[in-house]
């Protein structure tokens, strides 16, 4: 079924690629067996209730589970929390199918083992499409409605390879094959998880951060020390926390989800084989913690700012790579038989700040191998910290040409060696410049100068956000559209000039900014709706341009208060700004990373906006940012088309066929 999604559920599809979250005991030990997972999931009320009838949909109240539990443990009567299913159309819930693409043949299932109250049809056995890719639809699975996020449900398919792989076997053509299968199906889904093998889960976590362009959904890699077969295992945790995080949060990085923890994929790296905390993030912070609660730290998740729409990169990766651990004693003749053709990159992994031994013939061997073209980046052999020239040992690698990876993983740096030499449209001056610059987040940027006051001291601080709060909200309200707003130090301080302007402010450093955190929220708003690009940038904008940087410094904040959805209309700056026409606001959104797959409270995207309210530039803007209808859009933008084609509106309907609406080719 593909037709209406549900504005209460989220579609996530998992790739299913082997790995001991789905393995099975035999006598040589965990084996993974085809189709375990699926069903075992299918089979678990935490996972799948398409009828919302367990226990796991019945205990949000006491209420709630005494009247279930009256009825005998049975909710077949359609409890009143199941109003989602309905725009699934006449077929039973828990028969819903999704399609799902893929760049080799489906394996679909040819038996099912789950008792059901009655049988589920067959999947759809897979087609082959025009370009090469298959298709087949895929029974669904959805999860009881959750607690958090207006308790949306999140219904998604499992695709399984075929055969499953340990992640030991795993090569870096399977890397281009997951990402494949993202861009294959990035439009028909809101998210994707990615169930691995812990062994080389973080190599695959980084490749995919650099191999996925422009990404601007969520991505999870996530695994289990412990299969799903046995009674204790972290499989369940880690498999239904990535679900979770993914179905209700658009976080567009690749990321690894291990023991309640979400972390940046490129940052990550294994660090035990029995703990069931195996990775660690050494040197930056996790993106969400799940506990009681769960927190996003929205402040460090990375933004996309491009205009350009998600694509992967293609290129077989390089592969004549290598990692070279330095040891005291280490001879010159080794590293020099190390660093011979084929070899083109290495990642050398120098003694703790970026040190190595100082022997002539040693940095010879070095210089010459970096003169014949061969990229030396080096990391540091310790998991804290990061290289930096800060002793004379150090000073002597960036002298010979070998390039500083600051705090990057092995795992990161090997990656990322791989896909810049793989750009054939790179030359060897730009990939050395970009193995030292952050792309995707993987290594920490130097600390940015203190911000410059402004030039008008009306506008700092508190006093500037109210200033540019009351100029928007109430036009005229002074001659030069500034009020007159004075911030005081102590209560009662106010003179009587200002008196009538303002009430006196007596806060703290932190409650200041607190204040001001808060009160940008709403005027991001007021400022899109105004197509006010000044105020916009005043929201967003941290500091001036510096004078050796061309690119704006947004605020630590703006990755929030960008896509901060107003609870007052249920929506993000970006949809106002498509309904109101606020075109300039646009590109200043999308460049400050506003997301253009965020849905508002009603299941909508910006794109719909634009498009019902004929927005034709705002429409192509987004397009051309990655935009597609989804959600809520797919019914509302049909009965939109038949309207205008009822009309004989060629203008509208232009505007639905650039947002991706199939329109009859005699319009």
């Amino acid at each position: 079924m593909d037709g209406p999604q549900s504005s209460d559920e989220s579609k996530v599809l998992i790739i299913y690629t082997g790995g001991t979250i789905g393995m099975l005991v035999s006598k040589a030990g965990y084996v993974p067996e085809p189709c375990f997972l699926t069903e075992t999931l299918r089979s678990q009320a935490r996972f799948h209730d398409p009828l919302q009838d367990t226990i796991f949909s019945h205990s949000g109240s006491v209420e709630g589970f005494r009247k279930w539990n009256v009825n005998g443990g049975s909710g077949r009567s359609s409890p009143s929390g199941s109003s989602g299913d309905s725009s699934l159309g006449a077929r039973s819930p828990q028969h819903v199918s999704l399609p799902v693409r893929s760049s080799r043949p489906i394996a679909v299932p040819s038996a099912r083992t789950v008792k059901n109250s009655q049988s589920p049809p067959p999947d759809q056995a897979p087609t082959e499409l025009l370009d090469g890719a298959y298709q087949a639809h895929l029974l669904s699975l959805v999860t009881p409605r959750l607690t958090m996020s207006n308790g949306k449900r999140v219904r998604y398919a499992v695709l399984e390879w075929n055969p499953l792989l340990d992640s030991s076997d795993l090569e870096i053509e399977d890397w281009i094959r997951i990402a494949t299968e993202i861009e294959l199906n990035y439009q028909l889904y809101d998210a994707f998880v990615i169930l691995h093998g812990t062994d080389t889960m973080a190599y695959t976590a980084s490749a995919l951060s650099f191999l996925l362009e422009d990404l601007g959904k969520t991505v999870i890699v996530t695994g289990a020390q412990i299969p799903l077969s046995q009674l204790r295992n972290d499989a369940v945790d880690n498999l239904l926390g990535a679900l979770c995080i993914a179905g209700h949060y658009i976080i567009p990085e690749c990321c690894l989800f291990f023991d309640h923890t979400l972390y940046r994929g490129n940052r990550v790296s294994k660090f035990s084989s029995h703990d069931l905390n195996a990775f660690s993030s050494p040197n930056f912070a996790p993106l969400v913690k799940v506990g009681i609660d769960i927190i996003v730290n929205w402040n460090d998740v990375f933004r996309q700012r491009s205009l350009r729409r998600f694509r992967i990169m293609k290129h077989v990766l390089t592969t004549t790579l290598a990692t070279l651990r330095l040891f005291p004693g280490i001879t010159a003749a080794t590293v020099k038989s190390f660093l011979q053709p084929p070899i083109k990159g290495v990642v050398l992994e120098t003694f703790g700040a970026g040190n190595a031994p100082q022997r002539t013939d040693l940095m010879n061997a070095l210089r010459e191998a970096c003169d014949r073209g061969v990229v030396i980046v080096a990391i540091s052999q310790c998991a804290k910290g990061a290289v930096s020239p800060t002793y004379a040992t150090g000073q002597s690698l960036l002298a010979v040409g070998v390039i500083p990876g600051g705090d990057m993983t092995p795992e990161c740096a090997l990656a990322k060696l791989s896909y810049l030499l793989s750009k054939p449209e790179l030359s060897l001056a730009k990939v050395r410049a970009l193995v030292g610059t952050p792309l995707r987040g993987e290594l920490t940027r130097s600390a940015p100068p203190p911000r410059r006051s402004s030039d008008d001291p009306a506008f700092d601080g508190v006093g500037g956000v109210l200033s540019r709060m009351i100029r928007l909200a109430i036009p005229d309200v002074s001659a030069n559209g500034v009020p007159n707003v004075t911030v005081t130090s102590a209560p009662g301080a106010a003179t009587p000039e200002d008196e009538d302007a303002t009430a006196s402010w007596s806060l703290t450093a932190k409650e200041a900014s607190i204040t001001e955190g808060a009160l940008i929220c709403f005027l991001i708003h007021l400022a899109v709706a105004a197509d006010d690009v000044e105020g916009l940038e005043y929201c967003l904008v941290a500091e001036d341009k510096d004078d050796n940087c061309s690119e704006r410094k947004y605020r630590v904040i703006a990755g929030g208060v960008v896509n901060w959805i107003n609870p007052a209309s249920g929506r993000p700056p970006l949809h106002v700004a498509a309904l109101n026409g606020s075109t300039r606001c646009v590109h200043t959104l999308l460049k400050a990373g506003a997301l253009v797959h965020l849905r508002d409270s009603l299941g909508h995207t910006a794109l719909y906006y634009a498009a019902r309210q004929g927005h034709e530039e705002i429409v192509s803007t987004l397009v051309s940012a990655g935009a597609n209808l989804g959600g809520a859009d797919s019914g509302a933008a049909s009965l939109a088309v038949q309207r205008l084609m009822w009309m004989g509106d060629t203008a509208g309907l232009r505007i639905w066929k650039t947002a991706g609406m199939t329109v009859p080719d005699q319009w």
